[in-house]
């Protein structure tokens, strides 16, 4: 039996990723579709299923609705039970916006109540929007038998990236004697993960002491180092934080990828199939005679009478005779008909790209005309159409842009015959 069954698990899952841009528009960054099956809370939900404990609060804020649907009651990942348990932790809101959330320590000082009804000698903290497998057992007896008053997930990153973590500087034994909180100028290339156990107790009386502290990394962490043993977890295998266009579609073709180090199904990451009425009993993926399909993902549902290159598909997909999907991520239930080409594009659910359309052309010169509005959204050359689109037959759209979600039906009428590289609309 796993020595760490009875910790409490607080996860994170309230963040706005406002760099996924219209990706998450309509859904908080953890509820995001993932790697054709999951979302991307899935790896987190999963990780704490597979290390043997049974007692989860989700924090939500930032348009859960999608997120809620999608965890249900915890059943997908086995938390269902007398002793086991998930539940969702909104803000107490008020009449306020200052009742949100502040901050990472500030989402857990408002859920004091819960973890003081779920005793436990350890609480573990993760954030919902990772793509990584862990041992989360591991790392609490570890934590244990240093006696730890906090353990920090910790991997090496290159110091050039190092500016986007906090960071701490260890001594031979793995432990934390100084930190850096999204340094300009670093001293170590070891940064969080933004995975803490903490002692309960302790936890308890560092959220009490000052309720100006808000964030974990920039206050709470900082203190323990000067009242308490911190050490660092080291972490060597595949993670990635999804919360870029470009690292979400990195991720993506990682998947693809037998060196990458990502391997959902290995890794016993659990998709909730039943929700938002993505159920098992969709038919397998029927690849028709003549069709084209290399080095990519292709979910139940799917319908392949064209070419697919290099690319994840969502199940209920369509690709019809003579149309090409390059390079891409295309969600579920999306139409792409016969004569259209998608290259180097992510398309949310339910788009339908008509005959003949052309999604994201343009040479490698193209590719680095960024987008007018979000530069540092897209600048690669990945263009982003939104969920329910409509792409008009034979409309051009070019690299590094975005169409807004919604764009259908009668809407067709207004599309320009041709979006220009960077272009928005």
């Amino acid at each position: 039996m796993r020595e760490a069954k009875d910790t409490l698990v607080l996860l994170l899952a309230g963040g706005i990723g406002s760099r996924l841009n219209i990706l998450v528009g309509h859904r908080a960054k953890p509820a995001v579709p993932f790697g054709g099956l999951y979302r991307i809370i899935d790896f987190s939900l999963s990780n704490v299923m597979n290390s043997g404990l049974t007692r989860v609060g989700v924090l939500t804020q930032y348009k859960p609705l999608s997120l809620m649907r999608h965890i249900q009651n915890g059943e997908a990942w086995d938390f269902t039970g007398r002793t086991r348990g998930v539940k969702i932790l909104p803000p107490r809101t008020g009449e306020k916006d200052s009742d949100w959330y502040k901050g990472t320590a500030d989402a857990i000082r408002q859920n004091i109540d819960f973890i003081r009804d779920n005793q436990s000698e350890q609480v573990v903290i993760l954030s919902g929007d990772h793509i990584y497998q862990m041992d989360f057992d591991d790392m609490i007896t570890s934590h244990r038998a240093k006696k730890a008053g906090v353990t920090i997930g910790m991997m090496v990153v290159p110091k050039s990236e190092i500016h986007q973590f906090g960071a701490g500087i260890v001594d031979d034994e793995n432990r934390i004697v100084d930190w850096e909180e999204k340094p300009k100028e670093p001293r170590t290339n070891l940064a969080s993960m933004g995975i803490y156990v903490f002692d309960t107790e302790y936890l308890l009386n560092a959220l009490s002491c000052d309720r100006e502290e808000i964030d974990f990394g920039i206050h709470i962490i900082p203190r323990a180092i000067e009242e308490k043993q911190v050490y660092a977890y080291p972490f060597y295998g595949y993670w990635r934080d999804v919360g870029t266009i470009q690292s979400y579609w990195d991720a993506n073709m990682d998947i693809l990828r037998a060196d990458s180090g990502i391997s959902p199904e290995e890794w016993g990451i659990r998709p909730n199939t039943e929700a938002d009425g993505q159920a098992m009993d969709r038919a397998p993926a029927r690849f028709a005679q003549g069709c084209t399909v290399h080095s990519s993902m292709i979910s139940a549902g799917s319908v392949i009478e064209g070419t697919v290159l290099n690319s994840v598909l969502s199940p209920g997909v369509i690709v019809q005779k003579g149309a090409v999907v390059r390079d891409s991520v295309i969600l579920e239930d999306t139409v792409i008909e016969k004569g259209a080409e998608v290259d180097l594009a992510v398309c949310d659910k339910r788009v339908h790209i008509k005959e003949g359309a052309l999604v994201g052309h343009g040479d490698e010169e193209a590719k680095r005309i960024s987008n007018q509005e979000y530069p540092t959204h897209l600048y690669s050359g990945i263009t982003l159409i939104g969920k329910e689109v409509r792409i008009p037959a034979r409309m051009r759209i070019g690299r590094n842009c975005i169409i807004r979600p919604g764009m259908k039906g009668r809407d067709e009428r207004v599309f320009p015959s041709e979006l220009e590289h960077g272009g928005l609309f």
